[in-house]
């Protein structure tokens, strides 16, 4: 990939500010989806065991994840339409956001396990010290609920259409 990337430099009369551009707004776009992954395999139980996420640090999680959607969809649109007026999107998103987070907030609770689930403090230290994840062949499949199911197609949906709007862009802007 480095010597692709050193390719791509090296082309007489590429347009390397386009290139630079395109590559931070694709970064840009890309980071609340890896955020999101990263946050389902923290909650994943069986691979972490005692050292999954308590529900405490993912109301911070899903707060950050909620801010960095929102800068993504800001500079997301601020690319395709430069002449929008970031100040008054900025609010909407916002206010989206909020709801949204409160809607999840408010599932969480009204679907709130009846059994208590183990935080890390309630494991025994030796036990901490020494687990392990068990192999991958033997870990199970996690299931999703709809919700669950739904927000992924929403983000499946996102990343698929602002990649190829940002191709669009950059194609447009390259001639």
């Amino acid at each position: 990939m480095v010597m692709a990337a050193a390719g791509i430099v090296l082309v007489p009369g590429a347009p390397l500010g386009l290139i630079t551009t395109s590559v931070q707004a694709l970064a840009g776009v890309l980071l609340p989806s890896a955020t999101v992954f990263l946050l389902l395999l923290c909650n994943d139980r069986e691979v972490l065991g005692p050292w999954s996420n308590p529900r405490w640090l993912n109301v911070i999680a899903s707060v950050i994840i909620g801010v960095l959607v929102e800068l993504s969809l800001i500079l997301m649109a601020s690319t395709m339409f430069p002449s929008l007026n970031v100040t008054r999107l900025f609010a909407y998103l916002s206010l989206a956001m909020l709801v949204g987070l409160a809607a999840m907030g408010l599932n969480a609770l009204r679907n709130r396990p009846a059994t208590a689930i183990l935080d890390v403090a309630d494991v025994p230290k030796e036990k901490r010290n020494t687990w392990t994840m068990p192999p991958l062949a033997l870990l199970e499949r996690p299931l999703w609920s709809p919700g669950r199911k739904a927000g992924m197609l929403v983000l499946r949906g996102y990343l698929v259409v602002a990649v190829l709007l940002l191709v669009v862009k950059t194609v447009q802007l390259g001639h």
